[in-house]
């Protein structure tokens, strides 16, 4: 476990040392917000709810975002109770306000791959567009301290598993309809 925390505090001071600045600041901030309770992905999702051809699609990212908060806010969260750095580190700073609960996993990562899993399976000419803006969500919460490298691969991996599953039972139901 100390190899672990080593590995993420060194990447973590990495990118305070080499990135962080005001441009940068704002930038991810946005990109942060845009992450905050899934607005994103609800937001396209209800988009795609609205459309005839991607109605399921649409109904597919909310439960993918459902269950992803479920398994990592509603209980990996609540097993693992993992500080987040800029609580447990002096040096490490976030210019983020309100962040508070546990840090492992990052929840805005596994709400990102989540429905990027489910929205590049469905809507393969945007796949990229999907898998940029999940990647610099995942980014933005290193970038501000408030996860560990480690959760945010956790993230991603619950995220894609959570999005692999509710693709999973969709495709058992198309069978059987």
């Amino acid at each position: 476990m100390e190899c672990i925390q080593s590995f993420d505090v060194g990447i973590l001071e990495f990118l305070q040392a080499n990135f962080n600045n005001s441009v940068l600041d704002n930038i991810f901030f946005f990109i942060t917000k845009l992450g905050d309770v899934g607005a994103i992905w609800l937001a396209i999702s209800i988009i795609l709810i609205f459309t005839k051809k991607y109605r399921r699609t649409g109904f597919l990212t909310v439960f993918a975002l459902l269950l992803a908060t479920l398994l990592g806010e509603g209980m990996l969260k609540h097993i693992f109770q993992r500080i987040r750095p800029f609580l447990e580190y002096d040096n490490l700073k976030t210019i983020l306000s309100h962040q508070s609960g546990y840090s492992f996993p990052s929840g805005h990562t596994a709400s990102a791959f989540a429905c990027t899993g489910v929205l590049m399976s469905r809507i393969k000419n945007l796949k990229y567009v999907f898998l940029t803006l999940a990647i610099l969500i995942a980014f933005s919460r290193l970038y501000f301290f408030v996860h560990y490298p480690t959760d945010v691969i956790v993230g991603v991996i619950l995220g894609l598993f959570c999005a692999w599953v509710v693709l999973k039972v969709n495709k058992k139901y198309e069978i059987k309809k």
